[in-house]
């Protein structure tokens, strides 16, 4: 299973209840408490490559991907994609359910929905930069720290903050992209919606910058909350991806990691 989000846990407990055993792939140590202690299940951190994707599955005598990674993780699911079809190894994607936009208010609607502005959805990030959207604005930035360079000319033009996960790495990111660390917070998810209506009160957010990430992202979180404080939300789309087999539901993942594994 290709891991490090919060479904991937999910699924990985329900594995092992249904006596299954799994390698899990993560790409930092601090993923590993997501999931729980097993015999039938080993954790692997390391980073996953074109190059090094079919030999890892060799090693660990895969016969099913389960590929649980984060939706934005395009490239390590296009990897998968084409090592199962080149191996003959069964492929499944397990992919966290979008959220669909709120209706457009009526008439009836209470007023403070009315003032509340709508989420603006751009299909890419570098549409929103080319835009004039967050320009002398306080903006929170919960995209993760590979983002986050893109924001560095940003730094004169808008009051920029950032929430990345507790690493390193994350870190090391942040700052070298000109964030200082009064304007970054490490926390990994979920965020309950008062700890996050603390945090964009707390810096006076006017504007947060977000992933189409589903409810196991905190889409639906940010969402209300934006819709409370009347902050303006912008969302990145999700990649297009043509996955050969794609499923929302744990229990039907299960059921095809058991038929596979049988077969």
């Amino acid at each position: 299973m290709i891991g490090g989000t919060q479904e991937s846990a999910s699924l990985a407990r329900s594995l092992v209840q249904a006596n299954l055993p799994c390698v899990v792939s993560v790409t930092t140590d601090s993923a590993r408490s997501l999931y729980p202690s097993s015999l039938l299940l080993t954790v692997w951190v390391g980073q996953l490559t074109q190059a090094t994707i079919t030999a890892f599955l060799r090693q660990y005598e895969i016969q099913v991907i389960l590929d649980a990674s984060h939706p934005f993780a395009v490239e390590i699911s296009q990897f998968a994609i084409a090592a199962a079809t080149t191996t003959g190894i069964s492929y499944l994607r397990f992919e966290r359910a979008s959220i669909e936009p709120a209706p457009l208010p009526t008439t009836d609607s209470q007023t403070d929905d009315q003032d509340a502005p709508r989420p603006i959805v751009f299909n890419h990030l570098s549409e929103l930069l080319k835009t004039p959207l967050l320009t002398g604005q306080h903006v929170l930035l919960t995209l993760g720290y590979r983002y986050l360079p893109l924001f560095q000319p940003w730094q004169t033009q808008a009051t920029l903050y950032a929430r990345i996960l507790p690493s390193p790495v994350a870190l090391e990111a942040a700052i070298a992209s000109g964030f200082t660390p009064d304007r970054l917070i490490a926390l990994r998810p979920p965020i309950s919606a008062q700890l996050e209506c603390a945090l964009w009160q707390q810096w006076n957010i006017s504007v947060v910058v977000t992933k189409a990430s589903g409810v196991a992202g905190g889409e639906d979180v940010k969402r209300q909350v934006a819709a409370e404080l009347g902050v303006q939300l912008v969302i990145i789309d999700r990649p297009p991806i043509q996955y050969p087999e794609q499923v929302s539901d744990i229990s039907t993942a299960i059921a095809f990691c058991q038929q596979h594994l049988l077969n």
